[in-house]
């Protein structure tokens, strides 16, 4: 065999936007090894359904630095420069005559990586990916694993590291044989629709494109994958049993976050991840009419007001997390690779700034709502995915010398940042009037009014609207300024993720039933709830032609919400909800060509500017349909309340008797089950 691999460092700066390629279409894939098999019997049904038509080719694997030249004398995985951020991976595939061979090298650093310390502090003018100390340096002598294939037949060398255990406690449900039921025409047509909307790299699926609508002549950036929109595709493919994609996809995307990225001369943080990826075939230099696919990445520099997506990155824990959960490969989220990633993260999210408050403080535009939509500060939206995101890494960070003092940081957030939304953020007639009687300009620790509200910020619309059982979480907060609007994808995952506490989360259910007519209407659900109208909105979004009142992000219907509601519903023993609103779905989606979203204050109108076909509006239908026929799945996608975390809270930490926690009040909401 005359392709080899090896990995290597340099210290060169690279100048091209190139991280991964494979030339002519060849196959990379990682041989699975026994720790990497799925749950019980169920470790066939993750095998991908297209590798049979797929031909297995030979890869090198290489790091190279500027161009694609590279020392020969560099030694397998040596650290010779922090600077992780300069490097460019490459991958390049080429087929064999005969029997087909693939080989991967590997460093030999997973099979006990558990009793290595590494180090997640940050370094003040340090610009690499992260300096990572290891007892005994990373000079050890890579793992060399080869797959050989002919037709169908594989042999695998077996892995010397020790088969990590495995949670069996939901296993039971995945084992059991069901009774097959005919499957609808419509559900057949979203998965054809689905499968078309794969993209490719290197012979392996690595995510789906945001709209496949063959009608559209100007896809923008529609034809690109995006993280948070792949995640309702990755959920359908696990829960139909096709795990390969969303492994390839989180793979491919932690090493996209190692890359430098520059706006105007500024590096923003080593942790973000990208919005979306494009796979671009190009020509290979000096190469007649050879070609190789190339990642390009998008971390806002070409997005749509430049902003950074925040959200990107705690899309990428949570699906990280229910990878493991559903498929039961918890080998991956404790490779060394994935661990520094979800560091990474988690140092970008928990830096110290001027902030008082332990939310997120975001522009607007860095979330699933990307335009001036007024939501600058501190959105729920983000608070609530950061809040998951938290309580995913709480359960997968490995506890070492390297990672004890930001476990200890995630803990003491969680505790904060779940006070500080249940008590300052929840909406319900009894704190409307309380707010309706506030007293201003208090300058004491002792303030009720603590954020200077005033009252006459409640809008006229709350008064009538709010019912006189549930309440919901408002859309921001800062000083002076309460969002009152509903915030759909907030309030939803504080249920998810029990950021509300069980009261509140059943009160946010029911102001969603109280309001259907509102909220859902002819079609589920409503991003936001009301519209910015008239003079509001020229100030707020500046005229934005797209965000035209009861359209896109200003109060449009978005069916990709359905199944995060079926799971919101699923967990609260609410699925009737839930059924309710994908039987209004299934009715118009596959009639109107699957839009993005739906326009007008009852979502009866496909949206003016709607793309067709849109994935995750097709994914989020086969989500919800899957989990609602098996609700078992919903208790591994959600969290349960974390008593323990109520008793953590930095005040009790403070000799300062000028604090004066409050925490005892959050505690008296709690409901316990």
């Amino acid at each position: 065999m005359n392709s080899s691999g090896h990995i290597g460092i340099t210290t060169m700066k690279p100048y091209c936007r190139v991280l991964t390629s494979c030339r002519n279409s060849s196959i990379f894939k990682f041989p699975s090894s026994k720790s990497n098999h799925f749950i019980a019997d169920n470790s066939s049904k993750f095998q991908s359904q297209s590798a049979h038509g797929r031909r297995f080719q030979s890869c090198s694997v290489q790091i190279l630095g500027k161009k694609c030249g590279a020392h020969s004398n560099r030694r397998a995985f040596s650290l010779s420069d922090p600077s992780w951020s300069q490097i460019r991976v490459y991958r390049s595939c080429s087929g064999v005559r005969g029997g087909r061979r693939g080989v991967l090298v590997i460093s030999n650093v997973g099979s006990d990586f558990r009793k290595h310390s590494t180090s997640v502090e940050s370094h003040v003018n340090e610009k690499g990916f992260e300096s990572i100390y290891i007892n005994g340096g990373l000079n050890v002598k890579p793992l060399v694993i080869e797959r050989i294939e002919r037709g169908h037949l594989e042999e695998e060398s077996s892995l010397e590291f020790k088969e990590p255990e495995l949670n069996f406690d939901h296993s039971e449900g995945l084992n059991e044989r069901k009774v097959e039921r005919e499957v609808p025409e419509i559900e057949k047509e979203a998965w054809r629709l689905l499968r078309s909307a794969v993209v490719d790299y290197c012979g392996n699926p690595v995510g789906t494109v945001a709209a496949n609508d063959p009608g559209d002549k100007q896809p923008l950036n529609y034809d690109q994958v995006f993280i948070r929109d792949f995640v309702p595709s990755a959920l359908a493919f696990l829960l139909k049993g096709e795990g390969e994609i969303v492994k390839n996809f989180l793979l491919h995307t932690l090493q996209l976050q190692s890359w430098e990225k520059t706006v105007d001369c500024y590096s923003p943080g080593q942790g973000l991840m990208p919005a979306s990826f494009k796979v671009r075939t190009v020509p290979l230099d000096g190469s007649d009419g050879a070609f190789e696919e190339v990642l390009d990445p998008d971390f806002g520099e070409s997005a749509i007001g430049r902003v950074a997506p925040v959200d990107s990155g705690l899309w990428w824990i949570i699906l990280l997390r229910a990878y493991g959960k559903i498929t039961g490969d918890y080998a991956l989220q404790q490779r060394v690779d994935v661990q520094t990633g979800i560091r990474l993260i988690l140092n970008l999210c928990l830096a110290d700034g001027f902030d008082m408050f332990p939310t997120l403080l975001v522009t607007d535009g860095s979330c699933m709502i990307d335009r001036r939509m007024g939501i600058h500060g501190h959105p729920l939206e983000i608070q609530a995915l950061f809040y998951s995101a938290l309580r995913c890494s709480h359960e997968m960070l490995i506890v070492n010398d390297g990672t004890k003092n930001l476990v200890r940081a995630i803990n003491s957030r969680l505790s904060a940042l779940s006070f500080h939304i249940r008590e300052y953020y929840w909406v319900d007639i009894k704190k409307i009037n309380e707010i309706y009687r506030y007293k201003t300009e208090e300058y004491s620790t002792e303030a009720i009014n603590k954020f200077n509200i005033y009252p006459d910020q409640i809008p006229t619309w709350l008064v009538d609207w709010i019912p006189d059982e549930g309440g919901y979480l408002m859309g921001n907060l800062q000083p002076a300024h309460m969002d009152f609007r509903f915030f759909t994808l907030g309030n939803l995952w504080s249920i998810i993720s029990s950021l509300g506490t069980a009261k509140q989360n059943e009160g946010i259910l029911n102001l969603i039933e109280a309001k259907w007519d509102d909220l859902v209407a002819h079609m589920p659900l409503k991003i936001c709830y009301p519209a910015m109208e008239s003079e509001e909105w020229r100030i707020i979004t500046g005229s934005d032609p797209k965000n035209t009142p009861w359209s896109y992000h200003n109060g449009g219907s978005w069916p990709t919400l359905l199944w995060q509601f079926t799971l919101a519903c699923i967990k609260m023993g609410r699925p009737e909800l839930a059924r309710k609103a994908v039987a209004l779905a299934e009715e118009r989606l596959s009639v109107d060509h699957w839009p993005e979203y739906y326009d007008t204050r009852n979502g009866r109108f496909i949206g003016k500017q709607s793309r067709l076909y849109q994935t995750w509006t097709i994914a989020g239908f086969l989500t919800s349909k899957m989990l609602l026929e098996n609700p078992e799945m919903a208790s591994l996608l959600a969290w349960e309340e974390d008593y323990e975390l109520l008793e953590i809270c930095v005040c009790a930490l403070s000799k300062n008797g000028r604090k004066k926690c409050s925490r005892s009040a959050s505690r008296s909401q709690i409901v316990v089950q």
